[in-house]
Order: structure tokens, then sequence, then C-alpha cells
């Protein structure tokens, strides 16, 4: 990552984008900002982002689909969702596309600051992560992980997975044995801590089994602990 983190911002309410331009420039982010779909995806797959925060409700393309459209393009630069809908199901809806974060409208600068700068901190983490390992490839008898290329093969065959289905995958199997509460993942893997939300990993959990596992209710890889959370077997 640059020494100055790069951020795209696309959302189309003009005082909001300027208000949220002049909160990021003031914290030594370079930003740019757009106010339409179409053109936010376009710049988001040209050039590389440390971070895209997208506006739900766009002109063009919505930010859903905008999101959905760029993880199928590979394209996994961490992705916060401004939404003005504040029902449950939105929410959850904005997670499992791919988003890693959300802020309901109206938000808190403040809070809004706080988001970014935590998600910059994970990317910062990963990177140096890369840099310093030597082994791009986790083995797992029939299941290889690469890092790096964020694929995953199991018997030879190619898995499918959504980024945040790969990026808790990777996180389990990180530390083979260790027990993880459904919070811990959620702060984790998802960059926040949410009483109420851990069935966004219970789903999560039970796509990756079904994608992975011979038999998903008796599985090998990812394992349930009862009454404290889930781990990669060891």
């Amino acid at each position: 990552m640059s020494d100055k983190p790069k951020i795209l911002l696309v959302e189309d309410d003009k005082d909001i984008n300027q208000l949220i331009c002049l909160n990021l420039e003031a914290l030594d982010y370079a930003v740019t900002s757009v106010a339409d779909g179409a053109e936010g995806f376009a710049l988001a797959k040209a050039q590389p982002f440390d971070l895209i925060v997208l506006d739900i409700m766009l002109p063009g393309l919505d930010g859903l689909t905008v999101c959905k459209c760029l993880r199928q393009e590979h394209i996994f630069t961490p992705i916060l969702m401004l939404t003005a809908k504040n029902t449950e199901a939105d929410r959850v809806i904005g997670l499992e596309v791919g988003a890693d974060d959300y802020l309901t409208k109206p938000f808190s600068i403040l809070e809004l600051r706080a988001r970014v700068k935590a998600i910059l901190r994970r990317v910062k983490f990963n990177h140096n992560a890369q840099v310093v390992s030597t082994d791009e490839c986790d083995t797992f008898g029939e299941l290889i992980i690469d890092r790096n290329k964020r694929t995953v093969d199991l018997a030879g065959k190619a898995v499918r997975l959504t980024a945040k289905e790969f990026d808790l995958l990777l996180y389990l199997a990180s530390s083979p044995g260790r027990v993880y509460s459904r919070n811990d993942l959620l702060d984790a893997v998802w960059g926040y801590k949410h009483s109420g939300y851990e069935h966004t990993v219970n789903s999560h959990i039970n796509r990756l089994r079904s994608k992975l596992e011979k038999d998903p209710a008796n599985p090998i890889y990812v394992l349930t602990v009862w009454g404290v959370g889930y781990k990669f077997n060891d």
C-alpha cells in the first residue's frame, strides 16, 4: 500500500460527497470522488484503490450491483457501504454480496473516520503479511488454499468462493485448532463487532461447508465447537 492510501468515493448526494471528501482528505488520504455507479465501477476496474466508499442508492448502477460486479471481476478492494435503509435485511444483503462494512445514513463523521481507519489498518496488515510470507499455498489434504491468488482447490478442482467466504476460510485455516467465537470472526473478517449479526457468520460457514465438505452435516474441515464457535480442523 502506498504512503497515502487511495480511496474511491461513489456518492451522488453532493453535500454528503463533499463532507466525506473533506474529512478523509483531512486524514491525509487521496480521495477520488464520483457520483455515478457505472463511473465508479469503471474506475475501480481501471486502477487500484485501498478502499471504496460506496453508496447503495446511485444513478446508473446501484451500489449493490457495483459491489457484486466487482467481486465477480475478482476485484477484492475493501468496500464500505453507505445506505439510507435501516432494515436488517438490507444490511445483510450488502455484506453478503461482498461489502466489508456498512454505515447507515445519517451517520456520525467520527464513526465514518473510525470505520475507514479500521479497514485501512487491515489492508496494511494483510499487505505486510503477504510481503513477508514465503509460502503462497496452504495444503490440508485435498484442500489447497492459495493466499496470493485467492483461489481454493479441492481434490484437483477449483472451488468458487465469494470474497468473504475466502477471507473467512483463510482466517480459520491460518490457525488450525484455534477456536473463534462468532464475534471474533465478525471483528476479524468483517471488521466490526455487532451483537445480533452472528447469523452472518453462520450463513457463511454453512455456504463454505456446502462447497468444501462431502457431507456438510459431518464436516471435516470447518468444525463447530458447541457453545463457543468454530475452528479449522487440526
